[in-house]
């Protein structure tokens, strides 16, 4: 079966790939990247996440692609510090007939957030995000994000603080840090962000009515978020 028109992902990752060249270009930036997997059965046209991002193929050959990043998307991702050499998460858009191993995932990054800890935990690492707390609805503990492209389980939520600012904790596995570029994080680094869809979708339809649904001034998703309702 096909690739879905409207282009969604898994957040499971395909292969590493790697910037082989960076051109800016009038209307934005156009990246050449090196790769096989994911360049099995391509088309010009088609859609693949780097690292989260969904961009377009508009060249290929055996063991490369181009893409274009648009001046948006350059202030919207960390692809703006993009550079000869980074290594990049790339995964394909689903097909109807695939199975969902992560979860659903619109390579359309929310924002970044910013790597503020690091903590060995026997054979895995428990990583620490910081970020705007104006994403506090959409994140719940046990629930999922995608962090560089990357299909994560929220570990740990810290809600928003006096300063404006959330954090997280996602716990990563020997086969995710090996098969993705998340195990090369460091702390002080920033990543693509992108909370998960469904929740989303909930909150924008909720939000409007539900302080007038249950008759209680002042209740809104950010009021259930830091009181524990999340």
């Amino acid at each position: 079966m096909g690739r879905l028109d409207g282009d969604l992902f898994t957040g499971i990752v395909e292969e590493i790939g790697k910037v082989t060249a960076v051109r800016d270009t009038a209307d934005g930036r156009r990246l050449k990247l090196a790769a096989k997997k994911v360049l099995e059965a391509v088309k010009q046209g088609d859609s693949i996440a780097v690292s989260g991002i969904c961009l377009t193929v508009v060249a290929f050959a055996a063991d490369w692609f181009e893409v274009e990043a648009s001046f948006q998307t350059l202030r919207t991702t960390k692809l703006d510090a993009a550079k000869v050499g980074a290594t990049v998460n790339l995964e394909r858009a689903l097909r109807l007939s695939d199975r969902l191993g992560g979860h659903l995932v619109s390579g359309h990054v929310d924002g970044l957030a910013t790597v503020v800890a690091i903590q060995n935990e026997g054979f895995s690492k428990l990583v620490t995000f910081e970020l705007d707390g104006k994403s506090a609805p959409y994140f719940v503990e046990k629930g999922s994000v995608a962090i560089d492209g990357v299909s994560l389980t929220i570990a740990r939520l810290d809600q928003a603080n006096g300063a404006g600012l959330m954090r997280f904790t996602v716990a990563l596995i020997p086969h995710t840090m090996s098969e993705t570029t998340i195990g090369d994080l460091a702390v002080g680094d920033q990543v693509n962000m992108e909370t998960d869809l469904i929740a989303k979708y909930v909150a924008r339809l909720v939000a409007p009515t539900i302080g007038g649904n249950v008759n209680k001034a002042g209740l809104s998703l950010n009021f259930l978020s830091e009181h524990g309702y999340t």
